[in-house]
Order: structure tokens, then sequence, then C-alpha cells
């Protein structure tokens, strides 16, 4: 069996984990620091969704560059960039200003973020892609559950200013670890048009959109519905993170074995049932119970969904393929926080998570959609209808 577990494969992995838990650790602390400066719920959700909205349009510029000139240079200079902004958090004083450094600082994560997840792709064996994605998947979705519930720890025990310069240290080492890896991919030496786009992938982009709109949903105003109810938001990240860990090495390896849509399309349908749950909660067992159920639903369809992905594509094209999918989850991040601001201060927390489910069932039915046509096409050129 061809190896996973390299040297290289583990510092990236790692580099993630701290790259990821840097950013994660804003996401939930942001909302409530904007509005001790005096915003309001729909400029929390303009501030969450100018980052990401920022990031989706360089990043299939970002995605083409990778696959002409390489890996390393976009991971060290992005990483870099991504530090000085975060240190910058520091001297904010003003909602322009903090909408200004969060598109800045969208840039960086867009550069960051497809070149690493791009050179960690580089290292898995073909066969062994569900598990290494499941596996690599681990470090960036138990980010997304421990970097919220360290933030808002960090916020309420010590200070914004404490937040910003630990997540300002978590990225310097990723990039210690980034330095430390050899990555394999070669740069084209042709000077062939750079590809910006692959029309065969739109499909489950567009499904992996939707599923990260209820994301958008669930990390920004799940500490705030806490708030609301009287409990402490970061058990819900807690529990969350704990069913990653036990759920992300099983589905990766089941995809591998049976197929993606084998994973995928039970884990929409626990995604969409752990929205329902968490809509009609009042108190901390409702809560905990649906971040099980979102855990492993959310948890266990998100690496199959950017296995097949990349699956669709030849090899040299693996940047443009990690492009479009970190692209459909900033979007759907992005103009999530954005429409679910204007949800909840118009409606409520009910009718917001809600709102999630149905856009997890409109994600279902994309992938549904997209498989149903795989399997009437007679012919196709990267994969076959059985790896599906």
């Amino acid at each position: 069996m061809e190896r996973l577990w390299t040297k290289s494969f583990i510092l990236m992995t790692a580099g993630m984990f701290f790259l990821f838990s840097a950013f994660y650790m804003l996401y939930p602390t942001m909302p409530i620091f904007i509005k001790q400066m005096g915003g309001n719920e729909s400029q929390v959700g303009l501030a969450m969704g100018a980052f990401m909205l920022s990031a989706v349009i360089f990043r299939p510029f970002i995605g083409g560059l990778l696959d002409r000139f390489g890996r390393r240079p976009f991971i060290i200079w992005g990483l870099i960039l991504f530090a000085l902004i975060m240190y910058m958090y520091n001297w904010v004083d003003g909602i322009v200003l903090l909408m200004g450094l969060r598109i800045l600082h969208g840039v960086s994560w867009a550069v960051t973020t497809t070149s690493f997840l791009t050179a960690i792709t580089d290292m898995i064996p073909t066969r062994r892609r569900g598990e290494g994605m499941g596996w690599s998947g681990i470090a960036m979705t138990l980010a997304m559950a421990v970097g919220p519930m360290c933030g808002l720890w960090i916020t309420q025990n010590l200070s914004y200013h404490a937040l910003f310069l630990i997540a300002l240290g978590l990225t310097f080492a990723a990039l210690l670890m980034a330095i430390g890896a050899k990555l394999p991919y070669e740069p084209k030496t042709d000077e062939s048009k750079i590809e910006l786009l692959d029309k065969s992938i739109l499909p489950v982009a567009v499904s992996v959109f939707f599923l990260f709109i209820a994301y958008g949903g669930i990390t920004t105003f799940v500490p705030l519905f806490a708030d609301l109810i009287k409990i402490n938001s970061g058990a819900f990240f807690m529990v969350y993170a704990a069913t990653l860990v036990l759920i992300r090495p099983i589905a990766g390896k089941l995809s591998d074995r049976y197929s993606e849509r084998f994973v995928i399309i039970p884990s929409l349908i626990i995604t969409i049932l752990a929205l329902i749950v968490l809509s009609f909660s009042t108190g901390l067992f409702g809560v905990l119970f649906s971040a099980v159920l979102y855990g492993i639903g959310f948890g266990s369809a998100q690496s199959p969904l950017q296995a097949a992905i990349i699956r669709l594509v030849p090899p040299d094209r693996a940047g443009v393929a990690n492009a479009s999918f970190s692209t459909s989850t900033d979007l759907g991040i992005g103009l999530g926080a954005i429409i679910l601001g204007w949800v909840s201060e118009y409606t409520s927390y009910q009718v917001l998570f809600l709102v999630n489910a149905v856009s997890v069932v409109c994600s279902l039915l994309m992938f549904t959609y997209f498989v149903k046509r795989m399997k009437n096409n007679k012919v196709d050129v990267h994969v076959t209808n059985e790896q599906f």
C-alpha cells in the first residue's frame, strides 16, 4: 500500500491545523467584538461576509497560478501577509477600518488556504485519497470546532488583544511547518493558458456552496443564540469537535472502499436533521444533541465532497479543483453570514436555523442530481461512475 504518513504530510497537516485554528478563533468572537464597537446585526453579517467574499474573488486566480508556478511561494508569502493583518486588528477603532482589514485578510486567506490544501492533496496517494483527505480534514474541521471554543475562552478570560496575539503565534507556527515540508509538485514549464475553472466540477461545487451557507450560520450565530438561551456556546463546539475526531477517519475509509456518494448522501440528511433539532432547542440538551448530529453529518460530508471535486480533474489541475472547492466554501459562508444576519435581525434564531436546513436540502438535491447525471453519461474522461 502506498505510504500516506510521510514527514511532509504530517507537517503540512499540523500547519493547516494551526492556520485554521488562528482563523476560527476569530470567527465566533468577531461578531461580539463588532457589537461591542457599536455595530448591529447587519454589520456583523457584513463584516463576516466581506472577509469571505474578498477571498472568493481571488481564489480562482490563485488556483491557476498554483498549477503554473508551484505551491511554496504562495504558502510562504500568504502566511506572512495573513499574520501581518492579524496583528493589525489590535489597532482597529471603528467599523470602517475593520471592514477594510476584513477584506485584506480575506485575500490572504484565499492565498494561504488554497495553496496549503493543494500541497497536501499532492502528497496523498490516489488510492488513499478519501482516507488522506479525511485525516487532513480532521485538522481543518477540528480547528473549526476547537478554534471558536478557544477564542471565546480567551476573550472571556483575557482580552481581544491576547486573542489577536495568540492567533498571530499560531500563524507563525503554520509558517514553520510549511518551511520544513518537502512539496512534491513541479511547476509547469510550458506557457499554456492559466485555467481558472473546470466546468466538470460545477455541480459538486454548488452542492458545497449550499452546505457551507449552513456552516456560516452555525459559526456566526450559535454564540449569539447560546447567549440568548443562557448556555455556554463553547459546549456546542467542544461536542462537535469530539464527534469530528471520531467520524472523520471512518468516513474517509468508507468513501475509498465504496464511493463518495455512499457517504455524502446520508451525511447531508443527518446534517439537515441536526439543524432542525437546533432550531427547536431551548436548552443545553437539545444544543448538544444537535452538535453530535452536526458533527456526524457535516464532518462526514466535507472531505468526500472535496475528494469528489479533485477526482473530477486531471492531477495537474489540482490547484484549480481546490480553489473551486474553497471558493464554494467561502462564498457559502460569506453570503450565508450576510443573508442570515438579515434573517436573524427581522425574524428569530429558530427561523434562521430552519433556513440553514433548507440550504442543506438544496445541497443534497444538487448532489443527487449530479450523481444521476453521472450515471446517465456514457463517457467521462476523468472519473468512472463506480467511483461515485
